[in-house]
């Protein structure tokens, strides 16, 4: 597969604007290997590579372990994830999966139990700016940068 083009190349000023709220989130105070979670998270449900494959690494950079990560995708099942991080992966799935079933109130109100009101709005900044992420990379066809490849 070939990438189309390079949206941070042809509109700076976009990628900036993304860029700008990325930082935000980023200094945020939410716990960095949380939002590693929720990314690699909505990276799955999104289907995009080149994030997954850049946010396992930094989260593997951060002391996150492989088995955490492998069942991610499972993590209603795992018991490796604290009630925080099963709060905050529920309400990374709702936001990526909007237009589903919107947001379920039963959702809204267990992340509320573990996360005060700006801790919620600046998990959602996360899930917004990871999905929008998540949309450059696969219109374009980002390819991901990966240490294995298919002979």
């Amino acid at each position: 597969m070939e990438q189309r083009s390079d949206a941070g190349r042809i509109a700076p000023e976009g990628y900036r604007a993304m860029a700008a709220l990325q930082a935000y989130v980023d200094k945020s105070g939410l716990e960095p290997p949380l939002i590693e979670l929720v990314k690699i998270r909505a990276s799955q449900i999104n289907g995009c590579a080149f994030c997954i494959a850049m946010h396992v690494r930094d989260a593997k950079k951060q002391g996150e372990s492989d088995e955490r990560m492998h069942l991610l995708a499972a993590w209603r099942e795992a018991p490796v994830y604290s009630e925080r991080e099963r709060a905050a992966l529920a309400w990374t799935e709702a936001v990526t999966l909007v237009a589903d079933e919107h947001v379920p109130d039963a959702v809204y109100r267990e992340v509320r139990r573990h996360f005060s009101e700006k801790e919620l709005v600046d998990l959602t900044y996360a899930v917004v700016v990871i999905n929008g992420w998540n949309r450059l990379a696969i219109a374009f066809r980002k390819t991901p940068q990966v240490a294995a490849t298919v002979p």
